[in-house]
């Protein structure tokens, strides 16, 4: 079988030999915004992974230590409080990885599992954070920080000890950092498709950054490298990030997102069943059989952006599987180093332009820009986030 097959009967045969069973309220596509319904709440949406070196927006901060921030429940609004779903685990998965160049092996060396409990009538929720790594699982337990009147107030920074590291966690509400002119993109990959007319981006005076004025769930992570490394001396690790709920059928939780680099499966995949099924497998199936109609349609996204045959291929060998690599011994960066197979591996950082970057690589130039930038133009009130905060856990304050 091939992927998806029985997407309405709430199945999906992913190809190895199993179908597994998900409530049909849970297969819906993931990322920053996919049409939502009242049966899927957005708090188990992922939207963006970022993972550099704190002391690249940092100065200050120890030389080895990282920060991991997943951001999740998209289109908050301004001054309402938004919880974590307390039926999910949101985890943060890692590879070590002994060379940069390596093909990432969606090896899950190292997990940092998030599980959090109801909310308190101040809207504060306890949350279990298990590290798992070499066989062993660490745990500790730390609390969110609750939206309140004057949303500059301190945050709530928990400092937890797990097997000789400190780990400091903040979850709570913040401004999503993201920056995009979304709708144009979607009309403009249309246009290219031909399943619309053809259309260019937006001009800077005009362009609407689809994020401003939204906040986000943030889980922040400072985490020392010595942690993720364990017994090893790697310098370079793959992350992703996941969010799994319990199956009702099976009562075993189940992954149905999955989220790495920012605009790949959402931007090169067209079709939402493709794009559900793309989120509820590992990295270690992205090159299976199985997920080769995935695959296929985003090469023909690829080949209306431009791109010839062999560079199609290219792209998807230096894209896929779908992780995060950060070289730790090199400035983090979207844009700041490529390994041989033309794979970002510097990490991202929370004001990196990865659309203009992505957007340029994809169309082998010939589109640069989206026109839009964290800070904004001045001259339009479309665009423009909050400065970040100079101390952990960075992201800028919520609206």
């Amino acid at each position: 079988m091939t992927i998806p097959q029985k997407i309405g009967l709430g199945l999906i045969a992913l190809g190895f030999g199993v179908v597994v069973a998900i409530a049909p309220q849970y297969i819906k596509a993931s990322d920053h915004d996919d049409g939502e319904v009242d049966t899927k709440g957005r708090n188990l949406n992922l939207t963006d992974l970022f993972v550099f070196r704190e002391k690249d927006q940092n100065r200050s901060a120890a030389a080895n230590d990282l920060i991991f921030v997943m951001n999740t429940n998209p289109r908050s609004l301004a001054r309402q409080q938004y919880f974590f779903s307390t039926t999910a685990r949101y985890e943060f998965k890692v590879t070590r990885v002994g060379n940069k160049n390596a093909q990432p092996t969606g090896r899950e060396d190292v997990v940092l599992r998030f599980e959090f409990s109801p909310p308190t009538a101040n809207g504060q929720q306890e949350f279990k954070l298990s590290a798992i790594s070499d066989g062993t699982t660490r745990v500790a337990t730390g609390k969110t920080t609750p939206l309140r009147p004057n949303p500059a107030a301190a945050p709530v920074i928990n400092q937890l000890y797990l097997g000789g590291s400190r780990l400091t966690v903040f979850a709570g509400l913040r401004e999503d950092p993201f920056f995009f002119d979304v709708e144009q993109y979607f009309r403009v990959r249309a246009g290219a498709l031909g399943i619309g007319p053809e259309k260019a981006f937006r001009p800077p005076e005009r362009a609407i950054d689809f994020t401003k004025g939204y906040n986000v769930n943030a889980i922040v992570v400072r985490i020392p490298r010595s942690f993720l490394r364990g017994y090893t001396a790697v310098n370079t690790f793959d992350v992703w990030q996941t969010i799994a709920v319990k199956d009702p059928v099976t009562d075993r939780f189940q992954q149905f997102e999955r989220l790495a680099r920012p605009v790949i499966n959402e931007g090169l995949v067209v079709t939402n069943a493709f794009l559900n099924a793309f989120n509820m497998i590992p990295p270690t199936a992205d090159l299976s059989a199985a997920a080769a109609p995935v695959r296929a349609e985003a090469k023909r996204t690829l080949l209306a952006l431009g791109n010839s045959n062999t560079r199609a291929d290219a792209l998807l060998n230096a894209f896929l599987p779908d992780v995060m690599r950060i070289d730790t011994t090199i400035p983090s960066g979207y844009a700041n180093a490529l390994n041989t197979q033309g794979s970002p591996i510097a990490g991202r950082k929370l004001t990196d332009d990865v659309i203009d970057i992505t957007l340029s690589v994809l169309t082998n130039g010939a589109i640069t820009t989206d026109n839009v930038s964290y800070a904004g133009t001045p001259s339009n009130p479309a665009q423009g986030h909050k400065p970040l905060q100079t101390g952990f856990p960075y992201l800028a304050l919520p609206n």
